[in-house]
């Protein structure tokens, strides 16, 4: 069965819909939250800010269905603001309330570096998990973003980078994943953690 990508008008989904094309990944971007119970997959993109991201998706009434699918199993993956929603909130602009499927939260950057954070950095891998197989540890990922998580459990760290501060880039809870980075402009690294993305059960 194919993999899902959740369109709900928060960034360009193209970049990550070309990544799973190009290597054969089956794929179809989902508008409306009915559609969602056909997919084995679930992948909820995101750029941008946390409290229109979030909007966005409850207007749609894909909250619902979102939570529902990753109750019955199926596997799910947040990238880049997508996975800043699966939080319990966000400090950003105000407080915001997240899907609550990760414990912890989301806050900005308080060092004196560059903000926003943009490039490639190396993720050390905290943990082993399938995301991550064939991944060297250390690899590098493409990084654009002003906010970061911080998770109220550490059993739910897979990947951490250092941006003058250790902040979690991979995270897990049960079936759900997500990653601060963009794995589909992160290079080989990027494709096989999509690839190995596509090849989990539920």
């Amino acid at each position: 069965m194919p993999t899902a990508i959740i369109d709900y008008n928060v960034g360009n989904l193209g970049n990550l819909k070309n990544a799973l094309d190009a290597q054969n990944i089956p794929n179809t971007i989902v508008r409306r939250p009915e559609e969602l119970r056909g997919y084995a997959r679930i992948i909820l993109p995101g750029v941008g800010a946390f409290a229109p991201a979030v909007d966005h998706l409850r207007q749609a009434e894909l909250e619902a269905a979102v939570l529902e699918r990753v109750g019955a199993g199926v596997p799910f993956l947040g990238v880049c603001v997508g996975m800043q929603l699966l939080f319990d909130q966000s400090e950003e602009d105000g407080l915001h309330r997240g899907l609550g499927l990760v414990p912890g939260r989301v806050v900005r950057f308080s060092h004196g570096l560059k903000i926003p954070h943009i490039g490639w950095n190396a993720v050390a891998f905290r943990q082993e998990d399938p995301l991550l197989a064939g991944i060297a540890d250390g690899s590098h990922f493409y990084f654009v973003h002003s906010y970061h998580g911080v998770l109220a459990d550490p059993a739910c760290l897979l990947g951490e980078t250092h941006y003058g501060i250790p902040f979690p880039a991979i995270v897990r809870r049960g079936n759900v994943w997500g990653v601060q980075f963009h794995p589909e402009k992160s290079q080989n690294p990027g494709l096989r953690l999509l690839k190995n993305f596509s090849e989990i059960q539920g």
